[in-house]
């Protein structure tokens, strides 16, 4: 009697469907928070680079953006970035990962307990020539998701 081998197409699909569960449970639990920090802050400055601001400020932390609502801040950094300096886009650089313990955004407020710092570089090339604007970046988990916020003390 012939013993009757599985669909070889199943077997294939099966396989598949595994290992894409196994990359997605290895990245989820050896994707350091550093890393993941740092995704959210490239994903930020793309959407910038291409003046996707909306985009954008929906990464910002909520206290960024109770300081300026979504239509305002999309208005000034197209008004400043491409009207002022007449650069349609830009590339960056992201450098530096130092985690900052009990880190505040401004002297008053809320205190966090635990955000990454990262530099970046933009560099621009406009009416005005070529410059390079540094800031620094950092992330927090919030609600789960991770945030951009900037530095407000003086």
């Amino acid at each position: 009697m012939r013993r009757r081998r599985g669909n070889p197409v199943l077997v294939i699909l099966i396989g598949l469907t595994l290992t894409v569960i196994l990359v997605y449970i290895f990245s989820s639990i050896f994707m350091g928070s550093e890393r993941k920090a740092r995704n959210i802050v490239h994903e930020f400055y793309e959407y910038e680079s291409i003046a996707d601001f909306g985009r954008s400020w929906e990464l910002l932390h909520t206290d960024m953006q109770a300081k300026f609502g979504r239509g305002a801040y999309v208005q000034d950094r197209a008004h400043v970035f491409n009207g002022h300096f007449g650069a349609d886009t830009f590339t960056f650089d992201i450098s530096g990962a130092k985690e900052r313990k009990n880190w505040r955004m401004e002297k008053e407020g809320e205190t966090f307990s635990s955000v990454y710092e990262f530099e970046v570089k933009q560099d621009y090339h406009g009416k005005y020539g070529h410059f390079v604007f540094v800031q620094y970046v950092y992330v927090v988990r919030e609600d789960g998701e991770w945030r951009i916020l900037w530095d407000y003390k003086r």
